[in-house]
């Protein structure tokens, strides 16, 4: 671990803070001019596995946002391919996937032995270890199996998730397979990231709001579980997020994990209720609010820090990823507004020594 005495560790572990730290989901990305213009010069891809330059993005977006943790530049599908399972950017479109896994037997032909030639996410890692030394804590991450299974059978993006839902429930067998190749290459895959430094890794489950709470349950939850835990065994605390999954919250604290990220829709104090204000979450700021005028981005902020009521725990972040027309100048202001005004939300039991002088 790089900085294990940091502010956004010691959140992570629901341990005592004396102010809010405040990072952001894709807070290096196409609304920044420096993030623009090394994409002139490189597809995303071409960052992802050139160590230097995923370096500087993720080092020069935290230092321009001062936040308090600096989450390492690579994208989720990046394992699909060391798997057996190339794909590519359409222009406008997201991710493509040449050959969508749709059988057993497609399953059968997916590798899980060569997660080491994804090293080039760790050198990044390390590269930015090595920048920020014990200043600034780094995350490393990597997309949960429910997530990355359905990119795989549906080919890329879907509304319906038709394709993915059909395998769950017509095929369990090859489904279960599939999803522990899944857990096999990413465990090792962001274990290495951690021997790199990292301080903590985020599992993303962007699709799993498509399921039902039986079907969380019944096709996900074990295989979540079973990453949460082998990656618990690198040391650091594990954040676990999802959109659209309030109502997977309780079935999605099961798998154990130290963090719950909680999107936009559901009030963040009652998302920690639902938990049973146990553990620490990580939230939950609409995107979308970052193209309002201050005074708005301000209130709806400050409504956040009251309803964590400095709660110890709580990591100040958006309910998803920051979006490509946001401008720069609001992430900067919300960034600086958290820095020196969080600690003004603390009830008076949460505390710490210092406030209590």
């Amino acid at each position: 671990m790089s900085a294990p005495n940091s502010l956004f560790v010691r959140a992570c572990k629901a341990q005592p803070t004396e102010r809010t730290p405040v990072w952001f989901m894709r807070q290096a990305g196409r609304y920044m001019p420096e993030y623009r213009a090394v994409r002139k010069q490189h597809s995303l891809i071409e960052i992802c596995k050139k160590p230097a330059v995923a370096a500087q993005v993720t080092i020069e977006a935290a230092e321009i946002l001062q936040v308090d943790a600096a989450i390492i530049f690579a994208d989720l599908l990046l394992p699909l391919e060391v798997m057996g399972l190339p794909f590519h950017f359409s222009a406008g479109e997201g991710p493509k996937i040449e050959k969508p896994v749709r059988s057993a037997e497609d399953i059968a032909h997916l590798r899980t032995d060569r997660a080491a030639d994804l090293g080039y996410v760790s050198e990044a890692v390390k590269l930015v270890c090595e920048h920020f030394g014990d200043r600034l804590p780094v995350i490393g991450f990597c997309g949960a199996p429910f997530t990355l299974a359905s990119y795989m059978i549906e080919g890329g993006g879907s509304r319906n998730y038709i394709h993915t839902k059909k395998m769950m429930y017509s095929a369990p067998g090859a489904w279960n397979e599939l999803m522990t190749k899944l857990v096999a290459v990413t465990a090792e895959y962001s274990a290495e990231q951690v021997r790199a430094g990292a301080d903590t890794i985020q599992i993303f489950d962007s699709w799993v709001g498509c399921l039902s709470v039986e079907d969380y349950r019944r096709y996900v939850l074990s295989h979540v579980t079973d990453l949460v835990k082998r990656l618990q065994k690198t040391g650091v605390p594990i954040i676990y997020f999802g959109t659209d999954s309030s109502t997977l919250l309780p079935s999605m604290q099961e798998a154990g994990a130290e963090v719950i990220g909680l999107d936009w829709r559901i009030p963040l104090d009652t998302g920690w209720q639902t938990l049973g204000n146990r553990g620490g979450v990580q939230g939950n700021l609409d995107p979308v609010l970052l193209f309002a005028d201050w005074k708005e981005l301000k209130s709806r902020a400050a409504d956040i820090l009251r309803r964590a009521a400095g709660r110890p725990g709580h990591i100040f972040n958006l309910g998803h990823g920051i979006l490509q027309e946001t401008p720069v100048e609001n992430v900067k202001s919300l960034c600086a507004y958290i820095r020196e005004h969080s600690s003004e939300f603390k009830a008076a039991e949460f505390k710490t020594p210092e406030h209590k002088k």
